[in-house]
């Protein structure tokens, strides 16, 4: 590397730690502030030796942290609750606890990424490959077994004279004048380098090509894709009806399965009876299961008040006349394959949530359409405080 006649520092080296310890105190006591120490490895103390302040890096991780969990969460916000709003299941369009993850997941990310970005460009200020102690004998000595410090050009203290009798009073085994490199210019338009991209190009585009259409293709890689399968549609050769998606055998079920007698009527003149009963802990879990799938369309206590904002038509009130006439098992049915614009849920639902849902609906037609003796059963009943 060419130097110019332009002074960049001035440089000791020190023969053992100790030495190198007590004249970064000295250079800190003497007022000066543009000063940096290198060794061969950290030193213990140092810190305290150089008078350096707690690192800022810590701030730049926090700040942006914050704003990562905070963008995303505003995003996420604006995106579900104002912008495309899904209702899903009875959830607020909000809801905040689902979002805690990414949220997390996005402040760490933002923190991480922002901390190796100020490390690399603004703390190290790298890229940085031409720095005056590059190839100096100083440097040289330092990244082996030697200890040394420097004293910028740019501290408001710097006088050479003076800086060298310093050094050699504290003990320094050699000092050393550094000098700014001379600064050198290439156009990226050389034929060499233009010759570079054209190799890098042509080369990553023909590996690229040889992988993915070679090298995919010889075995054993090709194990996947020539495989003894049938792709959904696909015919096949090995049945006579060239089909090969096979329905099944007529009568056969599932083990542990009780298939619904009366899937795909509309209005069955026999219906399957209660086979439950309504305890407290089957109860609250018909309320759950209705809160999450029923009340979007027929309000939370049953009045056909949805809560789709016009996504879908209202669903019909459990308090008419006819519902609270009708049997378990026609709501049971209902619920199971369905009526009108409302699908059948036999798929979501299980088969004993289901009648959990039929014994809350009860529940909430009898609390809307209470008689007097049920009123007078809840007089009679014994309070909890007595």
């Amino acid at each position: 590397m060419s130097r110019s006649n332009k002074l960049h520092s001035v440089a000791a080296i020190f023969d053992n730690p100790d030495k190198v310890i007590f004249a970064a105190e000295k250079v800190r006591d003497e007022g000066y502030k543009k000063f940096d120490v290198n060794t061969p490895y950290p030193i213990h103390g140092m810190d305290e030796a150089m008078g350096l302040g707690s690192s800022k890096i810590g701030f730049v991780t926090l700040f942006f942290g914050l704003f990562g969990g905070a963008f995303i969460l505003l995003f996420m916000w604006w995106s579900l609750a104002l912008s495309y709003p899904l209702f899903i299941g009875g959830k607020p369009f909000f809801s905040l606890p689902a979002f805690f993850p990414i949220t997390f997941e996005t402040a760490v990310l933002f923190a991480c990424v922002s901390t190796f970005i100020a490390l690399i460009t603004v703390f190290f200020k790298l890229p940085f490959n031409n720095h005056p102690l590059h190839d100096t004998d100083y440097m040289k000595q330092v990244s082996v077994d030697k200890y040394g410090i420097y004293i910028l050009l740019e501290d408001e203290k710097f006088d050479k004279d003076k800086i060298i009798e310093l050094f050699n009073s504290l003990g320094a085994s050699s000092t050393e004048l550094i000098y700014q490199p001379k600064e050198e210019k290439y156009s990226m338009f050389q034929p060499k380098y233009l010759i570079f991209l054209v190799f890098l190009a042509v080369g990553t585009s023909a590996s690229t090509y040889l992988m993915l259409n070679k090298l995919m293709y010889i075995n054993p890689f090709n194990w996947m894709e020539f495989q003894e399968k049938l792709n959904p549609q696909e015919s096949s050769l090995f049945f006579a009806d060239r089909r090969s998606m096979r329905t099944p055998v007529n009568g056969t079920v599932a083990r542990g399965f009780i298939p619904y007698p009366y899937k795909g009527i509309a209005n069955p003149k026999e219906v399957l009876s209660n086979p439950t009963l309504p305890t407290t802990s089957f109860l609250k879990l018909g309320k759950k299961k209705y809160l999450t799938f029923c009340s979007p369309c027929h309000g939370n206590f049953g009045e056909g008040d949805s809560r789709l904002n016009g996504q879908f038509p209202n669903g019909p009130t459990f308090h008419s006349d006819k519902v609270r006439n009708f049997k378990d098992g026609m709501i049971y049915h209902i619920i199971t394959n369905g009526q009108n614009s409302m699908s059948a849920y036999d798929r979501q639902i299980s088969r004993e949530e289901r009648w959990a849902i039929v014994d809350y609906i009860r529940v909430l037609q009898r609390a809307k359409n209470a008689k007097n003796s049920d009123l007078e059963e809840i007089k009679k009943e014994p309070s909890t405080n007595d």
